[in-house]
């Protein structure tokens, strides 16, 4: 007979986990020592803030569950930043968590109890805000059984976060005879899932929808991700020769530079990319729900459902004509939809002579004339441009939350698919650094890390992680020493100012190394530097704090809606 932790531990394995993120606190300290006989690798960064990030990260990199680890009341707070964003950006992720239970003093003015009883807090509960799905067992085959049903629903359907509440001496018990009643599968056996596909009267319907349209463009968003669906999207495009637009989180799910590429939409996407989803007469949105960004808050001249046929394709029947009535849902994986109608073109001959002409105008939004000025401060528009520079196939790129995603999502044109990854399910900041170091450590990749000075202050230990780790991503920080958003808004809002932190002696401090730009002239060179360097590098680049985000990305479709609801 064995204990729970160490078939835990097993069964993470059959599972072929290879990373867990997190750090030791509580129940989860048995977890982590029998983690230690094992292959598995601990990523262990500075608090459980960043473990959950790395975690996400990885979940939404590899498409395969990211695995968190940790004390109840760490992972069911600090810890909740990358469970959020695993949720709404569908993200698969497993929480191994626990509910400090201290058996027959639980009860007792309890110290950190989780469970929710009166003195304590309630664990689940906040759990069950936050993810797909959770499970509180209590005893060894229940512990197992949910662990492998976490797995389960982390990519059943929609992917998303799951959580496992450990619970007491459940932990450390041994394992009954499995043969008994009720019965313990294996892991392997347990977790399998079906895709599921849209049926073939739809598939036909949406598919002479599109072989007729004489202005057809797609909408991809984050599901494309989700399924890996990079080959499908770029032959359907090619099939029914359609303009493809991007949302935020779907920038990157085709190469930018791509013949049928428009660019991102959304209040501060591309106008050109906007203007060519209000100009087409048949829409293909494929895994995005359309929220009030991508549609440029309901501005009533972007989409037109009474004048638009629209085709929505997700893998949840609900996502499909939420936003905009449909006129064909295509409900499946979107690798599944995407290939059903490659299947159905071939019953027609699409042709147009329209799509790749206007793809290549609105490509022409990915750069202004301030990519190339010599102004000091250094323009964020010259700073995305030189970023974008360096920035080849093979490089991963994490955007954080805040002005500096939206000059990143306008101007670096991604050159290869999958290559671009943005805090855009709930938009925390602090996300681009912790997500860039998981990218290092469990892949071969150059990864460069875009983020604000706020931002970047949040989780800059995470500097430190990478350096431990032995891995070099490049964090390049745009600073305005402010919030600069939000300042931007109204800059009579008290606490938008920051104290001007020397970014440079806190990479060395940490061991990484640390460089500090005011002036293009040595912009470029200085990035390239960063990006061959073997050891982790901060490139503090003072941007002009006046460059108004807003004013110089707003789309015309947002201004019309008196904009900035953000």
């Amino acid at each position: 007979m064995t204990t729970v932790s160490t078939e835990l531990v097993r069964t993470l394995e059959r599972l072929d986990v290879e990373y867990l993120f997190g750090y030791p606190g509580g129940r989860a300290i048995e977890l982590l020592e029998a983690v230690a006989e094992s292959e598995i690798e601990v990523v262990r960064p500075r608090d459980e803030r960043e473990a959950s990030v790395m975690a996400e990260m990885y979940g939404r990199l590899h498409r395969k569950p990211g695995v968190l680890t940790g004390q109840g009341p760490w992972i069911g707070s600090i810890g909740a930043i990358g469970q959020l964003e695993a949720r709404l950006g569908s993200s698969p992720m497993v929480v191994l968590t626990e509910a400090s239970e201290r058996g027959e003093y639980s009860t007792l003015a309890p110290y950190q109890q989780a469970r929710g009883d009166y003195g304590g807090f309630a664990l689940p509960k906040i759990l069950d805000g936050i993810t797909k799905e959770w499970w509180f067992p209590r005893t060894p085959k229940e512990t197992l059984r949910t662990t492998q049903l976490a797995f389960k629903h982390t990519t059943a359907g929609r992917p998303g976060p799951t959580a496992v509440i450990l619970d007491g001496d459940a932990v450390t018990a041994e394992v009954p005879d499995t043969d008994e009643p009720p019965a313990l599968w294996s892991p392997e056996v347990q977790v399998r899932n079906w895709e599921s596909r849209p049926t073939t009267t739809d598939v036909e319907r949406a598919a002479e929808h599109l072989a007729t349209a004489e202005r057809p463009v797609v909408i991809a968003g984050n599901g494309v991700h989700a399924a890996g669906a990079y080959d499908e999207l770029e032959t359907v495009a090619e099939r029914y020769e359609a303009v493809v637009t991007t949302s935020y989180l779907g920038k990157s799910t085709i190469a930018e530079i791509h013949p049928l590429a428009a660019g991102v939409i959304g209040s501060f996407g591309h106008e050109g990319a906007n203007q060519a989803v209000s100009e087409a007469d048949t829409l293909l949105v494929v895994g995005c729900r359309l929220n009030p960004m991508d549609t440029n808050w309901g501005a009533e001249s972007f989409v037109r459902p009474d004048e638009q046929t629209i085709i929505h394709a997700d893998i949840d029947s609900r996502n499909a004509g939420w936003v905009y009535p449909a006129d064909v849902g295509l409900i499946g994986d979107a690798k599944e939809s995407l290939r059903a109608l490659d299947r159905a073109a071939e019953a027609y001959s699409p042709d147009n002579d329209w799509a790749r002409e206007r793809a290549r105008d609105a490509r022409e939004s990915f750069r202004v004339a301030e990519c190339d000025s010599d102004a000091e401060p250094i323009k964020p528009q010259r700073a995305v441009a030189a970023i974008d520079e360096i920035v080849d196939g093979s490089t991963l790129v994490t955007a954080d939350s805040g002005n500096n995603r939206f000059w990143l999502l306008n101007h670096l044109q991604t050159p290869a698919r999958r290559t671009y990854f943005g805090s855009g399910g709930v938009g925390g900041m602090g996300w681009a650094g912790p997500a860039a170091v998981s990218a290092a450590i469990t892949t071969d990749r150059d990864v460069v890390a875009v983020a604000g000075d706020g931002g970047f202050a949040m989780t800059m230990t995470c500097v430190e992680t990478a350096v431990e780790y032995g891995v070099a991503p490049t964090f390049v920080v745009l600073n305005d020493t402010s919030l600069g958003m939000v300042r931007q808004m109204d800059d009579a809002i008290p606490g938008v100012e920051f104290h001007d932190t020397d970014f440079v002696r806190v990479a060395e401090g940490f061991g990484a190394e640390g460089t500090r730009v005011r002036s293009p002239g040595n912009l470029d060179e200085t990035l390239a530097a960063a990006k061959a360097a073997d050891v982790p590098t901060v490139v503090d680049v003072r941007i002009d704090p006046d460059e108004e985000m807003a004013e110089s990305l707003q789309s015309s479709f947002y201004e019309s809606v008196g904009g900035l609801h953000e």
